[in-house]
């Protein structure tokens, strides 16, 4: 890895972090794009960078995360299955899935087909809440439930809770909101964990890697958000789910 890799692999991550499109996934194809081997090194990057786009939500959503109790108790709420399942099989996903290009593909196109199908039979709710204040506890825990599937990578933390809060009635803003919300304490607690695991093994060149990978994803991930709270005034997640199935077909047929 360079330093031009770190800009580039920091803007995927900054446009993809929030989007259903699998972030993770999309930092492994780039690193096959850029001829990068899947090191250690180069695993653990892919998951520390998407600390800066977390930074990005605090930064826009401060008030929410660190002033208003109930709706961190809730975001609590909401983390704690991916917490207890990220332990439990965090050797399995760092040794196995993050290098598998395979799994990353399947999960993109077969999330494509599930977003285009779920948008064509889905109806919205009148009475559906219309502020993440809204969201109750219990709705809370289960989109926690349906993000610990975004442990596979390729699934898309965003989709896994985006979906999962439309199905349970959720508007549309809302949970793009909570899962915006909820992606703080989930990538921080990924990080630490990878970090502490393996942060000795890095050399200096390595921080500066990472450094400039956060830094490029944190300012790229503000534009992500603004764009993302825009495009789902007037339109649905059909066009991701299209987008998807197109970048798993090229990957299949392509190289």
């Amino acid at each position: 890895m360079n330093l031009l890799d770190a800009l580039l692999l920091g803007i995927v991550e900054g446009i993809t972090e929030f989007l259903p499109v699998s972030s993770t996934g999309h930092l492994i194809l780039s690193g096959r794009l850029l001829g990068l081997s899947q090191t250690e090194f180069l695993k653990s990057f892919d998951i520390a960078i998407q600390l800066g786009a977390i930074l990005a939500v605090v930064l826009l959503y401060w008030r929410k995360l660190l002033v208003d109790f109930r709706m961190f108790s809730k975001i609590t709420a909401a983390f704690i299955p991916t917490a207890i399942l990220g332990l439990v099989f965090y050797k399995i996903i760092k040794r196995f899935l993050l290098s598998s290009e395979g799994v990353v593909l399947w999960a993109l196109f077969l999330g494509g087909i599930f977003i285009i199908l779920f948008e064509i039979f889905y109806k919205e709710k009148k009475d559906a809440p219309e502020d993440v204040s809204e969201i109750s506890y219990r709705q809370a825990f289960l989109i926690g439930v349906f993000q610990s599937v975004a442990m596979i990578p390729g699934v898309s933390r965003a989709a896994a809770t985006i979906f999962g809060g439309l199905a349970l009635g959720l508007r549309r803003k809302t949970i793009v909101e909570f899962s915006f919300l909820l992606a703080v304490p989930t990538m921080l607690a990924a990080t630490g964990l990878d970090l502490m695991k393996s942060a000795g093994s890095f050399s200096r060149g390595d921080f500066v890697f990472l450094g400039a990978g956060f830094l490029t994803s944190f300012l790229v991930a503000i534009l992500g958000i603004k764009f993302l709270l825009y495009f789902i005034k007037n339109n649905n997640f059909i066009p991701f789910g299209i987008y998807r199935i197109a970048l798993a077909l090229f990957f299949w047929f392509s190289l």
